[in-house]
Formats: structure tokens, sequence, C-alpha cells
């Protein structure tokens, strides 16, 4: 019966075809038209799931291209994406990676308002702050022009008194140690709170033993207006310079590449924003950088050089002494006080600033002891013009 059935079938569609005499060239113009139907929608099934994946993996690795917002496409971000913000986390309750991946996402330009552009003074220290009353001094009268962040060791919980421009102001800390790469990741943690502020424009790292040396007004106004970072990066052809470079940081981190300069610096709001951005020459000094290498001397140096050396005045505003040799600078005690020494220091060297010579080109000093304190305040009325 089946059988029956198709023969029946085929014999009427022979009838029909024959019946309308359909032409050979339009048949094959029909045909020809389904091929090329069916060819356009395979191609548009290909191309829309090929887009489709790319978006999945653009969304999945968004944070590879966050440093595109930078100007400078050499810095290179993590390999992994950061964690997703919680809600409830705040500038200063969050992780490292958390913290450092919205720090690279703050605007690279200080916020433009009614208020002024601040200076973020950022104190890297081990317990309290031993000259404070000193601090205390250079800040009265400056509210709403600077903002203040200390990172401590974690076992450190002291608070100063609620009257204190310091009450307040410690960061999350980790333990820090001399020479390693934990040294460098509290300068960065110390640069991302301070970036999470849009209107700090500027950025001062300074330890428990660094003292100003002019009043604020002045060096508020030599630090905002300067159109460079003072950060030292300079070729040190010496052992303890290209000698401490190792190949293997190739071919990221070349010879002609590497520099040196002083760890206490001072960096405009991009710098610090190219800084915590950067994961590639991180990572390779974290593997490659070991003493007689020592990251804080190198590390920022290096990158500056490489990223954006043509926003580095290549020097440092925090005079150091090393001329007593050593791997560590001088310390000046009580006797040391004087106001001849501290005017040396201030008034002692030439230096380039905005395309013109001057003799200012240390606004900060260090290491001073403790016991410089109580004549460093009977100076003070001098060095701050009370």
């Amino acid at each position: 019966m089946k059988k029956q059935k198709i023969t029946t079938f085929v014999k009427e569609l022979n009838l029909r075809m024959n019946s309308k005499k359909e032409p050979i060239s339009l048949r094959y113009i029909h045909i020809l038209g389904t091929v090329v139907f069916f060819s356009s929608v395979s191609s548009l099934v290909i191309l829309l799931a090929f887009y489709l994946n790319q978006r999945l993996q653009t969304s999945l690795f968004l944070v590879e291209d966050y440093h595109t917002l930078s100007s400078n496409p050499l810095t290179s971000p993590s390999l992994s994406p950061p964690p997703s913000p919680s809600p409830r986390s705040s500038g200063s309750n969050i992780a490292d990676e958390e913290l450092m991946w919205r720090a690279a996402m703050a605007p690279r330009s200080p916020m433009k308002n009614e208020t002024h552009p601040k200076v973020a003074f950022m104190f890297l220290t081990r317990w309290n702050l031993p000259l404070s009353p000193l601090w205390e001094m250079f800040f009265k009268g400056h509210e709403g022009f600077y903002s203040i962040y200390v990172h401590t060791s974690p076992e450190f919980t002291q608070e100063p008194p609620e009257s204190s421009v310091f009450y307040k102001k410690r960061i999350p800390s980790k333990a820090v140690e001399w020479g390693k790469c934990s040294m460098m990741d509290a300068e960065k943690r110390l640069i991302s709170h301070a970036l999470l502020e849009p209107s700090n424009a500027r950025f001062v790292l300074l330890s428990e033993t660094c003292i100003p040396l002019f009043n604020f007004t002045t060096i508020y106004t030599y630090l905002t207006r300067s159109t460079r970072s003072f950060l030292g990066s300079f070729d040190d052809p010496r052992p303890m310079g290209r000698g401490r470079y190792t190949p293997k940081m190739l071919p990221h981190v070349s010879l002609s590449d590497w520099r040196k300069g002083n760890q206490w610096f001072e960096i405009s709001r991009r710098v610090a924003a190219e800084i915590v951005s950067d994961r590639r020459y991180y990572a390779v000094f974290k593997d490659h950088c070991r003493p007689p290498c020592y990251i804080d001397e190198h590390y920022l140096p290096t990158l500056v050089n490489k990223i954006c050396p043509e926003m580095n005045s290549n020097r440092t505003v925090t005079w150091v002494d090393w001329s007593r040799g050593g791997s560590h600078p001088a310390r000046f005690v009580r006797k040391d006080i004087r106001v001849g020494f501290l005017d040396r220091i201030r008034f002692g060297s030439n230096c380039s600033y905005e395309g013109e010579v001057t003799n200012v080109c240390f606004l900060f000093g260090r290491k001073f002891h403790v016991s410089t304190l109580e004549p460093l305040m009977k100076i003070a009325p001098y060095l701050f013009g009370i």
C-alpha cells in the first residue's frame, strides 16, 4: 500500500512539473537563490556566535583593559580580574587587591570643583609619630588643603587625642620588612587610599623621622604649581646601581631601563595612578629584585623612567645625608639642630624648578631622632615664619 502511494505521488509530481514547462535556466536561478540564502543565514549565525564569544571574553577579562583609561599604554594590570566591589566595602576597610583596583579606576586628574586641590601626606612608620607636635604646628590653620594617611605596624593600635590632625588617620596596614617587597606593598597601599580621595592632587611619602623645612603655604604652593613629580631616578653605573640588575628581568626590563633613586618621593595624581595600575613590571621586580637589590630603591625609579619619564623631574624634595657611607643615611640628634644647619639644607643647593634655577630644592628633611623635637619646636617659628 505504501509503495503504491509513493508511486502515485511521484507520478503526480512529474505531471505537475511537466505541465508548468518551467525553463531550465529559471530552475537554476531558483536553486542558486536558495543556496545563496542558506549561505547568508549560515554566515550570519557564525558571525553572531563569534560576537557573543568576544563579548563574553571581554566581560570575563575586563580588568585587563582598565589601564587603557591611562594615556600611557605601557602599564600592564594583573592577568586575573579583581573581586567585585562589595557594597559594604569602604576606602578604609577593603583588601589590597580590591583597594588597588578601585584606585586604578579612580579619576586620573584631581576633581575640579569649588574646593582646592589637596596634598596627600602619607606617613610610612613602624609605630607612632614622635615628631608629631612639629607636624601639628605645620598643619595648623590649613584644614581643607591636605589629607593625611598613616601606615603603621599592624600591632600598633594607639590613637592620638581627638584634637590631633593624626586622629583616625591610620589605614589598614600589614607588616613591613626593610628591603623587602612588603615595603613597596605598603607604599602602594598608601597611594591607593590617597587616590580614593578625588581632591588629592599631589602625594608625598614621608617617614616618622621626616620634618618639614618650610611652612605649609610654601610647600603647598611649590608642589601644586609643579607640572612634574619629584622622584629620584638616575642611572648609577656603580655596583650598587647597575650591579644590582639581573638579565632575568628581560624582556620587560633591560639594563638601559634600570634606574636607582630615593625611596621618599612626591608625585602627581597621574603618576600615582600609573604606579597602582602597574602589574607587569611589579611582578618582574618581585620575582627578581632580591638583596643586594632593594625594591624600594629601584622599582619606582625604573617604572617611571619606562612609562612616563616626561612627567618626572628626576629629583627628590626630601633631603637625606648619605655622606657618612653605609646602607643607611646619617641620623641627626639634639646637638645637630642649629639654624645654620637647617638653612644649609633649605638653601644650600641649586636645581631646576619649572624651567628656572632655584636654591629651594628640598622641602623635607630626614633622618631626625626624637631627641631633636625640643630644639626643632624652638626653631619652628623661624622655619615657618610665625
